[in-house]
């Protein structure tokens, strides 16, 4: 196996999700070049990035999925979800009905997504927050209510990115090291894409499923 394949432990893939103009190319960009696009067009069908980062002792590549928001893209990108161990669920701060809508996205994640699916709330464009609609306690409160992380970004002067994306792969990480640890008695993790056990869906790309940490 080439050098190549050899610079990661793991990948992940991360979905973002939520209504059009919230900002999830924008901060796919951020996190994966360190870029902001002004001009940023509307995102049709679905384009991923990646990353890799260093989570304790493993390198994991995070494989970033931009999922367009308009609803009538959403049967193409459904089936997205499949595989991925992680979504961000995206609102702009500052239009309280791209909030409201979070219950749906939510839905639709955990119709299509395994159940053991790490899930972040993020409030994006903290840089217009003279303009904001979502108070954040409200936002947080219903986060913490039905088992989310939270955070509050701004694509556009980076506040938060690096914290967003990181909490949530460190996150998948430590389900994968708990699996792993219930998993000891075995030669290997069971990681099929069937089983609910499948937090790391492996989208290894012909590398082995488990690598010894």
């Amino acid at each position: 196996m080439g050098s190549a394949e050899e610079d990661y432990n793991f990948v992940f893939k991360v979905v973002l999700i939520g209504e059009s103009g919230v900002g999830k190319t924008n901060l796919l960009s951020r996190f994966t070049r360190n870029e902001f696009n002004h001009d940023s067009r509307t995102t049709i069908g679905v384009e991923f990035s990646t990353r890799t980062i260093l989570v304790g002792d493993a390198v994991v590549k995070a494989q970033i999925w931009d999922t367009a928001g308009l609803e009538r893209y959403r049967a193409i990108t459904s089936a997205y979800y499949r595989g991925a161990v992680g979504a961000l669920v995206v609102f702009d701060i500052t239009k309280h009905q791209t909030y409201d809508v979070v219950d749906r996205w939510l839905k639709e994640l955990y119709d299509h997504a395994e159940a053991s699916i790490v899930v972040m709330l993020v409030g994006n464009k903290t840089d217009l927050a003279q303009a904001r609609e979502v108070p954040m306690e409200e936002a947080k409160m219903f986060a913490d209510n039905n088992g989310l992380l939270f955070v509050e970004t701004s694509a556009l002067d980076s506040t938060n990115v690096e914290q967003a994306f990181e909490t949530i792969l460190k996150e998948i990480f430590h389900k994968v090291q708990k699996q792993k640890q219930r998993s000891s008695q075995s030669n290997t993790v069971s990681l099929a894409s069937e089983s609910p056990e499948s937090v790391a869906s492996v989208q290894t790309e012909r590398r082995p499923c488990c690598v010894a940490l």
